[in-house]
């Protein structure tokens, strides 16, 4: 993990300029802790793209506990300040609950987020951990889905299930539930096309997907991952709601994240959504896709060195 935490830490370089150096000056700039100092604070997260609703939460927090401690010195609260952001993103241990049991993954978002390499990479985590994955390629009106699917099916060691192009993405999962369990596969994992939340008739599609995957395997445990680009910052939180309305979303994979300034949204999706951010991805290769662990991304952010036994979310 050290190897990740590093390159973390690298990929939340500019997020770290946009929200930890203007944190810094605050601390700096302030001698007295008064309603000016918080209000500095609050732009600097909301700026951050951290969102409102994540900040007033962190904000109250800190608060209270300055009163509790009597704390005089704003250079004495910064740690507070770091501890309350971890705490706004804490993810519980059953999010992974998933990988004890025989599942459906499926994995949605719109085009260019990247969906298929998330799935690609997700597969070889899995394989990595002595499951069994299937793959299924449900993504048919991307030419080059199917390709690029089966390329990363291959790199991870895993079977893949795939339609024709054009064909009716419903009846590749179907086919897919069916050999998942003659197969006796312990996760099947289903890329999706990429749909923009405004476009109906491939939201039903996703609809139509959910019922089949209930019908046929209804003693799997089901999750919808939803991929965002941490690179759009509040627009990935504006989509996500709206696929949130379609499919009962029980997690976030966030791509993307190295050279990014808007790595703060990752704070502001777990307030405003409570859905869990569960992968966290910083470049192009398998080990750039981990699992997330708030302690681990809010030490990366603020520079503050590892401590063995962080949270370790399962694992």
């Amino acid at each position: 993990m050290a190897g990740f935490f590093n390159r973390l830490k690298e990929g939340l370089t500019k997020t770290r300029n946009n929200i930890v150096n203007g944190i810094d000056s605050v601390f700096s700039g302030f001698s007295t802790i008064d309603e000016d100092f918080y209000e500095e604070l609050e732009e600097i997260l909301i700026m951050g793209d951290i969102g409102v609703n994540a900040t007033e939460k962190i904000l109250d927090r800190l608060r209270s506990q300055v009163k509790e401690n009597h704390i005089k010195e704003p250079s004495k609260c910064k740690e507070l300040l770091i501890q309350s952001i971890k705490d706004q993103m804490k993810v519980e241990d059953t999010a992974y609950d998933f990988e004890k049991e025989q599942s459906v993954i499926l994995v949605i978002g719109v085009n260019g987020v990247g969906k298929t390499t998330s799935v690609g990479k997700l597969a070889g985590i899995l394989k990595g951990q002595g499951k069994k994955v299937l793959i299924a390629a449900a993504d048919t009106y991307r030419a080059a889905a199917g390709e690029q699917l089966s390329e990363w099916a291959h790199r991870a060691g895993v079977d893949m299930i795939g339609g024709k192009e054009g064909a009716d993405p419903a009846s590749v999962v179907y086919d897919a539930v069916n050999a998942a369990k003659a197969r006796h596969a312990d996760i099947l994992l289903c890329d999706t096309a990429g749909r923009l939340h405004n476009k109906k008739n491939l939201m039903e599609e996703l609809k139509k997907i959910n019922r089949i995957i209930d019908k046929e395997f209804p003693d799997a445990h089901r999750e919808n991952l939803v991929v965002l680009d941490g690179t759009t910052g509040q627009n990935a939180l504006n989509q996500a709601r709206e696929f949130g309305e379609t499919a009962d979303l029980t997690g976030i994979i966030l791509t993307k994240m190295d050279g990014t300034a808007k790595g703060g949204i990752a704070v502001a999706i777990q307030s405003e959504l409570n859905i869990p951010v569960k992968y966290i991805g910083v470049g192009e290769t398998i080990e750039d896709l981990q699992k997330f662990d708030a302690q681990q991304f809010v030490n990366a952010l603020f520079e503050v060195e590892e401590t063995t036994g962080g949270n370790e979310d399962g694992e």
